[in-house]
């Protein structure tokens, strides 16, 4: 494979929404989040009214890639042999000792069906993105509530958790305005969304004039879709794209076969009849990438169109974009933003009388690293004491350089570039750095190996 990628030699080019062509102010969207899904257990399933409350650093659990053992109420941080790195029962973080006792220094139990990328089963559950992983605060309160009340050794509360998770997303819950979630962003959009930089959207009509076929594949139902849409790209937002696909279900839309999983249309946000082919482009519901390729064919007039596509989830849209249609994948992580400890000024791209007016919703930003849980991208083993010989890649950061072929803190970064900008994959070299743009983060170069361990 070469060494590096252009946007230039692709000719589709497809985008997911949430937190990549939609940016969140994150402190405000987490809160959100975490009150919907806790409001949900105390209301409706008995849970403790403690939960309702929040310390405002409270949300430095907050940690992608966290693996949360059901059974057990233990999280764990993972190294990229499946080791455990750093534990939590509950909120409580647990010594290297404990960890040592209870999961050992071998592999963990599930690492093998979870670096399948199945992010789910009733054994364990993956937090990959930020719709998720306000929950997982929740969750570890709730163990620290039953520890207190009822000394349980065994959990039982998964299954409300995702009771309040379908409440909250259900596809109807938008127009029904039920649930805390959507309601709230309806009412209050500027409060919870960022407008799409000027830059972004110069580069999105950039690369239409350049011939390239856009796409917009989401997992959000259209009716939301298009609330988001029109505040961050404006009413004119359709005029972005050539494709638009929401209620895609990733990662299933890339797994799954046509019969599986066919292609909807839509008629006033409600999905009509199953379509037996995709035969122009337009507006669609669920489908598959299969269908969708076949299109891409007929759209570029090319056997083997060469397709990139851009999204936060590792598990909804690097791995499978990657693994099942073998597509080009850019990997936005705000965590490379974190990693500097200040926001890059480029980033401060909306008005400045925007800028301080949720600003008394003071709650630490959850892409910040986590004290609690250190480093997304290095940490070291438990129990030695020779901090130098033993940093080790967390399993989300090989993921990173497995998966994705550049990885960026956001698409302002690249928007200004040459559309025929050169970026060095991380394939090129075998190098867990190679990739990120416009910088590898701090923890992954060398000079920093000792600030890593303090």
């Amino acid at each position: 494979m070469q060494q590096h990628f252009s946007l230039a030699e692709c000719d589709v080019v497809g985008f997911d929404l949430d937190h990549t062509l939609c940016r969140y102010h994150l402190p405000q969207s987490a809160r959100l989040i975490y009150d919907s899904f806790a409001h949900y257990l105390v209301t409706e399933k008995g849970y403790d009214e403690d939960l309702l409350t929040l310390a405002p650093d409270s949300l430095d659990f907050c940690c992608k890639g966290l693996v949360l053992d059901i059974e057990e109420g233990n999280f764990l941080k993972l190294a990229e042999d499946g080791t455990v790195l750093r534990a939590s029962h509950g909120t409580k973080s647990m010594t290297f000792e404990e960890i040592l006792e209870i999961y050992g220094r071998k592999e963990w139990k599930h690492f093998n069906t979870v670096s399948g990328m199945v992010s789910r089963t009733a054994k364990y559950y993956l937090y990959d993105n930020y719709f998720d992983l306000p929950g997982a605060l929740l969750c570890a309160r709730v163990v620290d509530s039953l520890d207190q009340h009822d000394g349980q050794k065994k959990y039982d509360f998964w299954k409300d958790m995702v009771a309040a998770i379908q409440h909250n997303y259900k596809i109807s819950a938008f127009k029904e305005d039920c649930g805390m979630y959507f309601p709230e962003v309806k009412n209050h959009p500027d409060k919870y969304l960022q407008r799409c930089p000027e830059s972004v959207k110069k580069w999105l009509k950039q690369l239409k004039n350049a011939g390239k076929i856009l796409l917009l594949i989401t997992s959000s139902h259209s009716d939301y879709c298009r609330l988001l849409c029109e505040h961050v790209l404006g009413n004119d937002f359709e005029e972005y794209f050539d494709i638009l696909i929401t209620n895609a279900l990733k990662p299933g839309f890339f797994s799954h076969t046509p019969n599986q999983r066919p292609f909807r249309t839509l008629e006033n946000d409600e999905e009509q009849e199953a379509l037996l082919s995709l035969d122009k482009p337009g507006w669609y519901s669920q489908g598959n990438a299969i269908q969708l390729y076949d299109l891409l064919k007929k759209m570029t007039g090319k056997l083997d169109p060469k397709v990139v596509y851009f999204g936060d989830s590792m598990h909804s849209d690097i791995f499978p974009a990657h693994h099942y249609s073998n597509w080009e994948t850019v990997f936005i992580l705000e965590e490379l933003l974190g990693d500097k400890g200040t926001v890059p000024v480029k980033a401060e791209s909306e008005p400045l009388e925007k800028k301080g007016k949720y600003e008394g919703d003071q709650i630490k930003v959850p892409y910040f690293v986590s004290k609690q849980w250190g480093s997304f991208f290095m940490d070291r083993l438990p129990g030695l004491e020779n901090a130098e010989e033993t940093l080790v890649h967390t399993w989300s950061c090989k993921c990173i350089s497995t998966y994705s072929t550049i990885a960026i803190p956001s698409l302002e970064a690249i928007a200004d570039l040459p559309l025929d900008y050169r970026f060095t994959r991380f394939s090129s070299n075998g190098s867990a750095t190679a990739g990120y743009y416009p910088s590898p983060p701090r923890a992954l170069l060398p000079s920093e190996d000792s600030a890593m361990t303090k």
